[in-house]
This record gives C-alpha cells, sequence and structure tokens, in this order.
C-alpha cells in the first residue's frame, strides 16, 4: 500500500472532522467572518503563517528555486516584508476601525471611507482575483496527489477543492482559525526535518553550489528578476492589504494581538524564505530534466528522502495548500455574500441568512477554483495573476483611506481605474515581461499613485477622516 496517500487521505479526513466539530459553535454570521473578534496572538499568528505558507510558498517557490535558482527566496521574502508593514501600521488601525464600527470585511471599511461605488467595483475585482490564487493553491495540490498516487492532476485539484469546502464551510474563520494550528504544527514540522536530510541527500552545502556552478545568473541572489527583487513589487504590497488578513486582523481581540501575531508570522517568514529555494536548487540537481517545475518538490520528497520522513514532508506541503486555499475561500465567501449579497442583493437579510448565503458561496467557489486550475495548470502563473490585480487595485484606497485623510471617493475610484488600466497594458503589450524594471504590478502601482495625486491636487473631495487611525 502506498504510505504517502495513506498519510494523506488520514490527514485529509482529521482536518474534515475538526473542521465539522468546531462549526457546529458557530451561532452567526459574526461567529463565521470574524471569529466574534475573540483570536489572540497565538491564533493570529498561526492562523496568518499558515495562510502565507501555501501553494506558492511551497511547491511554486520551489518551482521558482528550481529553474531561476537562489533568488527565489524573494518570493517570500517579500510577503515578509509586506508583513511587517501589516504588524506596526496597517493591521492596528484596520482592527480599530472594524471593532468601533462593526466591520467584517474590507468591502465594509471601503464603503464606511467612500461609498457603495468603490465597494461594489472592489468587491468584483476581488472576486474574480481571489479565484485565480485559489486555482494557484489547488494546482498544487493536484501535483502532490499526481506525483504521490499518480491520479490525474485534475482529479487531484477536485479532491484537495473537496476537503477545503467542507471544513471551511462548517464555520469560517472561526474552524480555518483552529484548523490552521494544527496545519501549522505539521507544515512547520515537516519542512524542519526535510531540508536538513534533502541537503544531505545532494552532498551538503559543498554539493547544493555543484549544481549550475557555471551559471551566475542562477546564483546571483540580488537578481532583479524575476525571479529576484522584482517581487518586492508584485508581492509586497499585497500582503501589506490583502483582504484574507485583513480580515483575519479584524478578528483580533486587540492591537497587540495584531502587532505580535502577525509580526511572528513575518519572522516565520523570513526564516521560511530560504528553505523553498534550496528545495528547488536540491531538485534541480538531482533530477535535472523535470518535465514540469511543480513536480520539484514533490519528487523530493518522495524519491530522495526516507519513506516515513517523505510522507511527513508531503503531509507538510497539503497542509500549505489547504491553509492557503482556505483563506482565499474567507475572501471570495465574504466578498460575495456580505460585500455584495447583503449590501446589494437583499439588505433586509438576517443573519441566519447571510451564513447561509456565506455556506454555499464557499461550495461555488470551491468549483470555479478547480475548473480554473484546471484550464491554468501553472501555480505561479496563477499567484501572479492575482497578487498583481490585488495590489494595483487596492494598495492606493486603504493605505491613502487610512492615512491620507483629503483623500474621497473620485481619488480612490481614479486609483483603481488607472492601475488596472496601467496593469493590463503592459501585461498584453509585452507578454507579462514588462519593459526592462517596469513589469504589469509595478507599472499599475506607479499608474494607481500618479492617479491618486491627480486627483488630490485637483480637489477630488473629501471622504470619511474622522477615527481612521
Amino acid at each position: 500500500m502506498n504510505l504517502h496517500l495513506v498519510v494523506l487521505t488520514v490527514y485529509s479526513l482529521a482536518l474534515m472532522g475538526i473542521g465539522l466539530y468546531i462549526g457546529r459553535r458557530v451561532r452567526g454570521a459574526g461567529d463565521f467572518f470574524v471569529a466574534g473578534r475573540t483570536l489572540g496572538p497565538g491564533l493570529i499568528f498561526s492562523t496568518m503563517l499558515a495562510a502565507n505558507i501555501g501553494g506558492g510558498s511551497t511547491v511554486g517557490a520551489t518551482a521558482v528555486g528550481y529553474s531561476g535558482g537562489i533568488a527565489a527566496w524573494w518570493w517570500v521574502g517579500s510577503a515578509a516584508i509586506g508583513s511587517i508593514a501589516l504588524a506596526l501600521w496597517v493591521g492596528p488601525a484596520m482592527r480599530r476601525l472594524a471593532a468601533a464600527h462593526d466591520l467584517r470585511t474590507v468591502g465594509d471599511y471601503l464603503e464606511f471611507r467612500y461609498n457603495a461605488t468603490v465597494r461594489g467595483l472592489i468587491s468584483a475585482l476581488l472576486w474574480v482575483g481571489s479565484i485565480f490564487i485559489l486555482a494557484g493553491q489547488l494546482v498544487a495540490i493536484g501535483s502532490i496527489l499526481e506525483t504521490v498516487a499518480s491520479i490525474r492532476a485534475a482529479v487531484g485539484c477536485a479532491i484537495g477543492g473537496g476537503v477545503i469546502m467542507v471544513y471551511f464551510a462548517a464555520g469560517g474563520l472561526l474552524t480555518s482559525a483552529r484548523v490552521n494550528v494544527v496545519q501549522l504544527a505539521v507544515k512547520l514540522g515537516g519542512f524542519a526535518v526535510a531540508l536538513p536530510l534533502a541537503l544531505s541527500a545532494i552532498g551538503g552545502w559543498a554539493g547544493v553550489t555543484q549544481v549550475r556552478a557555471g551559471d551566475p545568473a542562477y546564483w546571483s541572489f540580488w537578481r532583479a528578476g524575476p525571479p529576484g527583487i522584482a517581487y518586492l513589487a508584485m508581492q509586497t504590497p499585497s500582503f501589506i492589504i490583502s483582504p484574507g488578513l485583513l480580515q483575519k486582523a479584524f478578528g483580533a481581540r486587540d492591537d497587540r494581538a495584531v502587532r505580535l501575531g502577525v509580526g511572528l508570522n513575518a519572522l516565520g517568514l523570513f526564516l521560511y524564505a530560504i528553505v523553498p529555494a534550496l528545495l528547488g536548487i536540491v531538485a534541480r540537481g538531482k533530477f535535472p530534466e523535470l518535465p514540469s517545475t511543480n513536480n520539484a518538490l514533490p519528487m523530493i520528497l518522495i524519491h530522495v528522502l526516507p519513506p516515513a520522513v517523505g510522507a511527513i514532508g508531503l503531509a507538510a506541503v497539503f497542509s500549505a495548500e489547504i491553509s492557503a486555499s482556505d483563506a482565499v475561500l474567507f475572501m471570495l465567501t465574504t466578498s460575495l455574500s456580505q460585500d455584495l449579497y447583503k449590501r446589494f442583493v437583499n439588505r433586509a437579510a438576517t443573519e441566519a441568512q447571510v451564513l447561509i448565503v456565506a455556506r454555499w458561496t464557499t461550495v461555488v467557489a470551491a468549483t470555479f477554483g478547480v475548473a480554473l486550475a484546471i484550464a491554468l495548470g501553472s501555480v505561479v502563473d496563477a499567484l501572479t495573476i492575482f497578487y498583481t490585480l490585488l495590489s494595483v487595485s487596492l494598495f492606493v484606497p486603504i493605505l491613502a483611506g487610512l492615512f491620507v485623510p483629503r483623500t474621497g471617493s473620485a481619488a480612490a475610484l481614479a486609483s483603481i481605474a488607472a492601475g488596472v488600466g496601467a496593469m493590463l497594458i503592459v501585461q498584453f503589450a509585452t507578454g507579462g515581461r514588462g519593459w526592462g524594471i517596469v513589469t504589469p504590478a509595478l507599472g499599475g502601482l506607479i499608474a494607481a499613485i500618479a492617479a491618486w495625486v491627480i486627483a488630490l491636487t485637483a480637489g477630488s473631495g473629501v471622504g470619511r477622516p474622522h477615527g481612521l487611525v
């Protein structure tokens, strides 16, 4: 019997069981969306880090390390840099506003600060963009099951989507924050054991440095990239203003829980960032001709490590994909049920009705995510689309809304339109390559900031500055 498949099956059943058990405590939409605003530093840390070490940070970053070398560090390192800003400034400010005005989603904040038009536009963009990141996580799950059990990747995507759907639909943030504790323990333990054994299998550090030793770019940490420093423009802003992360902060019991929990998450990301880069390099040395770079990490866990260690490592990777996926379902569910249904379709909806819509949204979003994952087939491609859209559409409205009281609705809408428009122009004009250092993400951010400055200069009007920070 396949040991790896047995471990993943038992683990999946356990996650669903925990989720269904905790889900019995959900009494209304408030518990589902913000966990009753009771999360302390420990749960904030575990649910944040579990969400951030996902498909992109494991299968995707290892694939980047396999093809691009040591500069793959910047994929996760950029997320750590963004998390510092979230911990020290943005997260606490947003939490205070959310608690004071009973805001449950980023959409609630955008309408409170601007108007319903900004809320509706961003909610629609987020629904589209978030489907891509969910697809990215499911592609990673599919690649794992394909390597472990020779299950077609499409079927693996569907299995992963089903597991996430069951335990998240049971209780939303209340469930996922506690399930994430188990997932985080498994993934950190798994990688702590797997990395030194993988390095040993290739001959230690001396063996690692022999991989593509004649290619200076492969060993250039400061490479512009991608991979490299270019990830700062694409990744860092989205980890400051990601609705999935901000809404976890909404569930914190106080500012200290946000600062300490998110700050420890940033430290964890800094330490973890080198792990997938090194594993990718090891995979390149052991399997130089892989047909798909997505298989780099599963190949190490199955064919390089001892079976028992490999099984634990696979459970760690599976945990990463599952925990990140439930964070995306959180965004999708709250966006549709609270920001679109409750606000624009049925303003008189009761807590029970919103909860029902939220749970059904989980089912629909998981289904769409599986379909898109099958169509895209690449972890990094799917996540790049999401991170770019997220950064250029939300970065200015959220930060300017918090810290620049003069910012009004017209300025916010101008920045959204300019950012998304410029991103699409650079994306399609260059096939995603960009013009030199001006990637689609950086081009969109520059345009968004420029449009905001012009709108302020022209006197776009004031939003709601009272009590912002």
